[in-house]
Parts: C-alpha cells; sequence; structure tokens
C-alpha cells in the first residue's frame, strides 16, 4: 500500500501532534511515536504509546543536519518530504490508522513549529488533498 494507492480521504479524522512529555488524553486516540532515537528523560514504562514508528522519523544523516536550526526548514521538509516518498512502506501503520482511528504523533523536541511531527503532519495533509 503507497499514498498513490491509498489516498488519504478527505473525512478522516484530525492527526493531533503531542510531544513524550505532556500527559496522554482520551483525545489523544492511537498514539505514535514517531522519533528515531528514544526520547530522553523518559523511562519506557511511562511514556503511554501504541506505536513506535522508528522508520518513519527523519534520516539519521537528515536529523543531525537539520540539527533544529528554524533557518532550515524549509530544506529540511522538501528532504523529509523526499524520505517519505522512498518509504512509504513505513508509513503504511499510520496510514491504515487514519481511517479507523484519532491519532497522536508523538515527538520530543523543544520546537513545537519546526520539528519531524509537524512535517510528517504536512506531508499527510498535502497528500489528503491530492
Amino acid at each position: 500500500m503507497n499514498l498513490e494507492k491509498m489516498k488519504i480521504r478527505s473525512n478522516i479524522v484530525k492527526i493531533n501532534l503531542k510531544r513524550v512529555y505532556d500527559p496522554a488524553s482520551k483525545e489523544d486516540g492511537l498514539r505514535i511515536l514517531i522519533e528515531r532515537l528514544w526520547p530522553r528523560g523518559v523511562k519506557k514504562e511511562d511514556l503511554k504509546m501504541d506505536e513506535w514508528l522508528k522508520e518513519v522519523a527523519p534520516s539519521t544523516d537528515l536529523r543531525k543536519w537539520f540539527s533544529h536550526d528554524p533557518a532550515k526548514w524549509k530544506e529540511f521538509q522538501k528532504k523529509y518530504f523526499e524520505e517519505l516518498d522512498e518509504n512509504q512502506v513505513a508509513l503504511e501503520p499510520i496510514l491504515k490508522a487514519l481511517h479507523k482511528n484519532s491519532i497522536t504523533l508523538l515527538y520530543s523536541s523543544k520546537d513545537t513549529e519546526h520539528n519531524n511531527a509537524v512535517c510528517l503532519r504536512n506531508y499527510l495533509e498535502k497528500h489528503k488533498k491530492n
């Protein structure tokens, strides 16, 4: 299954974003960690999550290049979108979940505007409209 074969319906539930350090809530629905590395300072038994999709996270090289620098945001999005285009198999659990549940993408960045979760949601929303 890929985005060309399975376009995301426009009536799907909202894609929520939440830092791993914020408490879980009923409204979160399916909670998916989208970090390649385990978040600092969080015990595995303390993080309420349903899935950990490391493969959906930006590559190590891209993550290191970006280094959470807002000046690199546009280029980061472009490069991350290219990685997602090349790795659509990794998106399958998210695509399936979007048709059944609300989902919350969990991320660890302090920057709530320039992070991989924002970028992934933008990617999914972009393909929802096509």
